[in-house]
């Protein structure tokens, strides 16, 4: 009888050690595939209009200011406070640039890339916390690694791959909090590190997190463990936080509550900020346009979501996706990068969809929407191709290549499910994968930069003019353009041809960013032209002018 105990036991440990070592290998290739993904041309194109320029501008002021300063305690943008976000991703930059002593594209978007990069096994690790079976969990990192949205922010100088990684540190730390309280602190530090990352963001992760441990745990809710982990974990979030209250100058505490708290976090909920605004199905649509093809699956996924919302797997999903949606959807701002945090529990639920059809029996018809939506990727994939190839003023290899795997793998889809071969979802996988693989190494994949000129051939006409540091510009493009500051390391202010024809009356030496033709439309004179620049862009006039005043006209 001791015998056959003592052999079971043995059994039990060895089975034990094979389940962690097989945890172990999907996170290192998770990771791998990730770390690929997001590192593969991240330096490859400019940097982009606002987060993106702002956040380096703001980085490389941390970086350059002087030993003793206190620069990342109290980050400046143009030599003024800024007090937009908390600063834990712009010192990550900056550091970055202390070790590389290079400041470029690549070491700009490193940092957030790689803490995207690892949200894949983190997920991973949610979805083995949450479901029996491992595929359930290898499903679910599968559909967020391959998700267009995550990757594209992810890569980019933003805050919002940081955010993912952090909540999902968060989440995985509450479900394993569950059984060893130890885990409580893990909670608490990963909020903290969203508020030292998007400030108030941390409140609403953070009632997602109560929401669902008062529906699935309750009696955590009354664990002195439990507040002591996240009330300790949280202490760096709340001393930074103390710090810009406590400043030494009264009107530094005072922007900082009326622009830092209020006007850029707390306003947007009933106020449109920077005319950022939208329809209540806003995200809705942002959810619609880019999740392909895992949305095929989606009616589906809610229903078996719905119909098991009494075990752990489909609370979590219900309450991280049913209040973070609601919340932002009534929000009067809205930005498309709002709605990512909703993009991990979208992954955890195609994922259960998937591995529970992984299962299904032969017998078991697929449902006809399927094959409809995807008949209709196939069509529109095949058709850009064409379109791209044959009838566009010029040739667009990158694209046409991206499509053409595109239309591919969904081709490929559908002649297996037409045949009820399971592989299909394989296909689905490994020719996403491939698909934004590509994407990633054309020069589409920012495409927003398109919709305006590009600013490093005029950010370079600046800084070889050699004006001094602290010149400001002043230009008659109607927008306001941080990555063109970031790159002529000046400010360049947008200005209306009114304000314009009074700067250069009341200004003695005055700098001017124009149109080539606007010196004469305004009857700016006498004139010295400082530097001149063509750009390719989709205005009629691509050719942009520096000029002052000539004194010795």
């Amino acid at each position: 009888m001791y015998r056959k105990l003592f052999q079971l036991h043995q059994l039990k440990s060895h089975t034990h050690r094979t389940e962690v070592l097989l945890d172990r290998l999907w996170v290192i290739g998770l990771l791998i595939a990730a770390l690929t993904l997001y590192l593969t041309n991240l330096g490859g194109l400019p940097l982009r209009d606002w987060d993106e320029g702002i956040v380096a501008q703001v980085a490389r002021e941390i970086h350059n200011a002087p030993p003793g300063s206190l620069r990342w305690l109290y980050p400046t943008l143009a030599g003024e406070a800024y007090i937009n976000k908390p600063p834990l991703i712009h010192i990550l930059i900056a550091s970055t640039y202390s070790i590389s002593g290079i400041i470029n594209e690549w070491t700009t978007r490193l940092p957030g890339a790689i803490l995207t990069a690892f949200s894949v096994p983190l997920l991973y690790g949610v979805g083995r916390e949450i479901f029996i079976r491992r595929l359930w969990a290898i499903f679910s990192a599968l559909v967020y690694l391959t998700l267009l949205p995550v990757v594209r922010h992810g890569r980019l100088a933003m805050l919002d791959g940081a955010i993912l990684c952090f909540f999902l540190f968060t989440i995985w730390c509450l479900l394993r909090c569950r059984r060893d309280l130890r885990y409580c602190l893990g909670v608490g530090i990963g909020l903290g590190l969203i508020a030292l990352t998007k400030g108030f963001l941390s409140l609403l992760l953070g009632s997602i997190a109560l929401a669902f441990i008062a529906w699935d745990t309750p009696r955590l809710l009354t664990s002195i463990y439990f507040w002591s982990g996240i009330i300790i974990g949280s202490l760096p979030a709340a001393f930074w936080y103390a710090a810009q209250l406590l400043h030494h100058d009264p009107a530094y505490v005072e922007i900082f509550i009326n622009q830092g708290i209020f006007n850029q976090s707390l306003k947007r909920i009933w106020d449109r900020v920077d005319n950022h605004a939208g329809p209540p199905w806003y995200y809705i649509l942002e959810i619609l346009k880019y999740n392909w093809p895992w949305l095929v699956f989606l009616p589906q996924s809610l229903i078996l979501a719905w119909e098991n919302r009494n075990l752990s797997w489909a609370k979590l999903i219900l309450t991280w996706g049913g209040i973070y949606l609601l919340v932002i959807s009534i929000m009067t701002t809205k930005l498309p990068w709002y709605v990512l945090p909703i993009y991990p529990a979208f992954a955890l639920l195609i994922g259960a969809q998937l591995a529970e059809l992984w299962n299904w029996p032969s017998t078991k018809p697929f449902p006809r929407s399927w094959f409809t939506l995807l008949t209709i990727l196939v069509i529109g994939s095949w058709a850009g191709c064409i379109y791209f190839a044959r009838f566009t003023a010029q040739l667009e290899t990158d694209l046409v290549l991206t499509l053409t795997a595109i239309a591919l793998t969904m081709t490929i889809a559908i002649v297996l499910m037409l045949k009820r071969d399971l592989q299909f979802i394989i296909i689905l996988f490994w020719g996403s994968y491939l698909s934004l693989f590509l994407l990633m190494n054309s020069n589409n994949w920012v495409w927003e930069l398109a919709e305006q000129y590009p600013v490093k051939p005029v950010a370079q006409m600046i800084q070889e003019s050699q004006l001094p540091p602290a010149q400001k510009i002043y230009t008659s493009h109607p927008a306001f353009r941080p990555s063109l500051n970031f790159y002529s390391e000046h400010q360049v202010i947008p200005a209306t041809d009114d304000n314009l024809k009074k700067i250069w009356q009341e200004q003695p030496s005055p700098y001017f960013l124009l149109r080539s033709y606007f010196p004469k439309k305004l009857n700016l004179e006498p004139v010295k032209i400082i530097g001149q620049v063509k750009t390719t862009t989709p205005e009629p006039e691509a050719s942009w002018v520096l000029i002052t005043k000539d004194k010795y006209y």
